[in-house]
């Protein structure tokens, strides 16, 4: 089983707040912009009418993921040569720190940290998003941003945990907690939006990723983070893991256990790999 439940050795400071982000801009750091939303074909457009001062976009689609198929999901991780080629196209070096944000809650830009953090490269999530850079007064640019390309050397493999769909079957039997971050609603198959069928992963427990964070949609500081996964069935030695629609928005609850002080493997194929194959599907609420 993937490793989890415990206090991870990486490091737990992964948020960095619009004001000390704005401080800081400059060499050595690279912006990257991944507002993405499910049905909004016009996220570009908004980035073109307003981002973050020298923030490339990312396009999650394209740069985040590899093409979907019914076997592995609709936003299978990347190839790692092309997500190399992606990196370097966002100006990124050896050596850079990258800053990520989206337009709400870092709901997408946590896969950007997600695996840029598999990949050793230090990276942030501007906590607020732009909405908390708005709020604070900080400047916006207009237009495209268009680096030089950069030199990094990705690795050949991720260092951050995961598991596969038989792995995830049997997470919660053998004693793990199984964290489904989808809307309630989903969870309990009342509506299923996109993928072939409803419910979820059977022995999964309900974790919306809107839980992390507060109203104004920065993450809850640890204290409450752990608090809210304690209730949830997480505990120091016990292993976790976490899944959403398609192994976007269960990075962010991947980034809410690290900043609880937990280290969580990520389900990438989710739920639309789950529910293309044969496996059951539960509709009643899990007890953590």
């Amino acid at each position: 089983m993937a490793p989890g439940g415990t206090v991870v050795p990486m490091n737990t400071n992964i948020l960095i707040s619009p004001q000390s982000a704005a401080e800081t801009l400059g060499p050595g750091v690279k912006v990257l912009d991944v507002r993405w939303q499910l049905g909004n074909p016009n996220t570009y457009d908004e980035y073109l009418a307003g981002h973050l001062p020298s923030a490339v976009y990312v396009d999650l689609d394209k740069d985040l993921a590899s093409p979907p198929t019914p076997e592995d999901g609709r936003h299978p991780l990347p190839d790692l040569g092309a997500f190399q080629t992606a990196a370097r196209s966002w100006g990124l070096n050896d050596g850079d720190v990258a800053y990520i944000y989206d337009q709400a809650g870092n709901m997408s830009a946590a896969r950007a940290w997600w695996l840029l953090t598999a990949s050793g490269v230090e990276s942030y999530l501007i906590d607020g998003a732009l909405p908390a850079w708005i709020a604070a007064g900080l400047e916006l640019e207009t237009g495209p941003t268009t680096p030089e390309p950069g030199n990094v050397t990705l690795p050949d493999a991720l260092a951050l945990p995961m598991i596969g769909i038989d792995e995830a079957a049997s997470f919660a039997d053998a004693g793990g907690v199984l964290l489904d971050a989808r809307a309630k609603e989903r969870y309990l198959g009342l509506t299923e939006p996109i993928d072939p069928r409803p419910g979820h992963i059977p022995g999964a427990v309900s974790a919306a990723t809107g839980d992390n964070l507060t109203t104004s949609g920065r993450f809850l500081p640890p204290y409450a983070l752990r608090k809210r996964f304690a209730a949830l069935g997480v505990r120091p030695g016990r292993p976790l893991a976490a899944y959403c629609g398609s192994g976007v928005t269960a990075c962010h609850e991947i980034a809410a256990l690290t900043i609880a002080g937990y280290q969580g493997a990520l389900y990438p194929g989710s739920w639309s790999q789950w529910s293309h194959t044969d496996w059951p599907a539960a509709t009643e609420e899990e007890t953590p």
